[in-house]
């Protein structure tokens, strides 16, 4: 019984590991592909902007 103690929470986190990295390998691509790049693309472009932004004067 201890041995089945013991190795049930590696068992039980391994299963769960499995599932998100096989969910996550389903989510790419698809029909949200699109959204989710333009998303990003959005971030990035903001992000550009904010670091070109000229700074005023004494800061």
């Amino acid at each position: 019984m201890e041995y089945f103690s013991a190795l049930l929470p590696p068992v039980v986190m391994a299963v769960f590991f499995i599932g998100l990295v096989v969910t996550i390998i389903k989510s790419q691509g698809g029909p949200n592909k699109a959204k989710e790049d333009a998303a990003v693309d959005a971030a990035i472009a903001r992000a550009e902007s904010v670091q070109q932004a000229p700074r005023p004067e004494g800061v």
